[in-house]
Order: C-alpha cells, then sequence, then structure tokens
C-alpha cells in the first residue's frame, strides 16, 4: 500500500500536468507519426551519402576521361596507340592477331 500512495504522491501531479502531457505527445507525434520522422530521416541520410560516394567516383572518372582527351588530341604516338588497341587499325604493311580469351562460368 505504501508503494502505490508514493507512486500516486510523486508521479500523479506530473501526469496531470498538461504542458508535460502535450509536450510528450508532440515529440513522440513528430519521432514517429510525422512526414519527417527519424526512419525518413535517417533514410534520406543514407541516400545522401551512397550519392556523394557516386559523385565522387564520377568526377574521378571525368577528370581521368578529361586528360586521356587532352593527351589523344596532343599526342599522335597515343592516338595511334589508342586506334590499334580498341579499334584494331592497322597499318598497310601490317597483320592483326586477336586473341579472345573465353571465361568459364562457375555453376554451383
Amino acid at each position: 500500500m505504501k508503494k502505490n500512495k508514493l507512486f500516486s504522491s510523486k508521479y500523479l501531479p506530473l501526469l496531470k500536468n498538461k504542458y508535460l502531457l502535450t509536450s510528450v505527445g508532440f515529440i513522440i507525434w513528430l519521432s514517429f507519426f510525422d512526414r519527417n520522422d527519424f526512419i525518413t530521416t535517417w533514410t534520406y541520410h543514407k541516400k545522401l551519402k551512397a550519392l556523394q560516394k557516386e559523385e565522387a567516383f564520377y568526377d574521378e572518372e571525368i577528370k581521368k576521361n578529361t586528360d586521356d582527351l587532352n593527351n589523344l588530341l596532343t599526342n599522335r604516338q597515343t592516338l595511334e596507340k589508342y586506334a590499334r588497341e580498341h579499334y584494331l587499325m592497322k597499318k598497310d604493311n601490317e597483320d592483326i592477331f586477336v586473341t579472345v580469351t573465353e571465361h568459364k562460368e562457375n555453376k554451383d
């Protein structure tokens, strides 16, 4: 009986306080039921980090391709090497041998 009186004398005034109840209800509403709740904010944050990584990757690729393009446009030997490797171009007095490697698929 004493525990019940202790609980009612200690916590009952807090439970009757309308400002505290309103504040707790407001925090619960914003935390779980609002359009910008914690779970939604967390998923948006994860997507943002993934997009930032992707942006950094594409920035590096753009830099690399710009350097390659600049090198191809300014250096004749690089242009010839690129044409030979990628488009199998050759000079008139040359023969080209192409080796193709087949990849075996693992069937488990």
